[in-house]
């Protein structure tokens, strides 16, 4: 796993501007050596303003967007259009804006889609989609950029301290009884996480500082799940200076 870097803008939306930009880059990077991109996205405040950006961003059209795939590293199993969903706010922040291939944006079924009531099943089914999209005898594709934020306690995607999800093996897994709500949810594990070439850590808030200073310097993953999100070449922790406030600094 690659050694966290860490990245400090003056402001959430210095971040997020920031953040918008190192995407076009990647995209434009990876579709230029392999003909095709895949990245995942993440919700929460500052994740959405990173696809709002990118949006906005005046080199947004340096990518061709059809050649991306679209990922969710977790999801609400809330139904479709749901506001809870991350797709939901993905949608208005971002996907409606590009001129994206349908079939390469890779939802993550609620209990209105085809399994029903049943997270290990709409699991399974997105593990199996991702499978598909992988080399031979991968779990998952080697994403060019894989975007989490972070939780005051430490949490990434939907995996939460001390939560089976922490110790889940394969490549998704559903999460019940979340201590954030919704309580039912559907998450990558870290193994499909740490598939992923570059992971960025996005981080905006003094209530971030203590979690993403334990995160960087070093802590049991169980205990706190943003501490074992790594990329094979890159970890990126991209903060604000209120995040980074607990940093030891030079």
């Amino acid at each position: 796993m690659s050694v966290p870097e860490v990245l400090i803008h003056a402001s959430g939306d210095l971040l997020a501007s920031a953040a918008a930009a190192r995407t076009v880059t990647a995209m434009a990077d990876a579709i230029g050596a392999a003909g095709h991109g895949h990245l995942v996205l993440t919700g929460g405040g500052i994740g959405t303003k990173v696809m709002a950006a990118i949006a906005a961003a005046p080199a947004r059209d340096a990518v061709d967007w059809r050649r991306v795939d679209f990922w969710w590293g977790d999801e609400r199993f809330e139904p479709t259009g749901d506001p809870e969903r991350n797709e939901t706010g993905a949608r208005a922040a971002l996907l409606d804006h590009l001129g994206v291939d349908p079939a390469r944006v890779h939802t993550v079924a609620g209990p209105d889609g085809p399994d029903g009531d049943d997270p290990d099943a709409a699991a399974a089914r997105y593990a199996a989609e991702l499978a598909a999209a992988a080399a031979d005898g991968a779990l998952v594709p080697a994403f060019d950029v894989l975007m989490l934020g972070i939780g005051p306690e430490g949490h990434v995607a939907s995996i939460f301290p001390d939560s089976p999800a922490a110790r889940a093996g394969g490549s998704v897994v559903a999460v019940r009884n979340s201590p954030k709500p919704p309580p039912t949810r559907i998450s990558l594990t870290f193994g499909a996480i740490r598939a992923a070439r570059e992971v960025w850590i996005l981080a905006s808030g003094e209530e971030k500082a203590e979690a993403v200073a334990l995160a960087v310097t070093g802590i049991s993953q169980d205990k706190l799940p943003a501490a074992g999100a790594r990329g094979t070449e890159r970890t990126l922790f991209l903060l604000d200076e209120a995040a980074a406030g607990k940093l030891p600094r030079a």
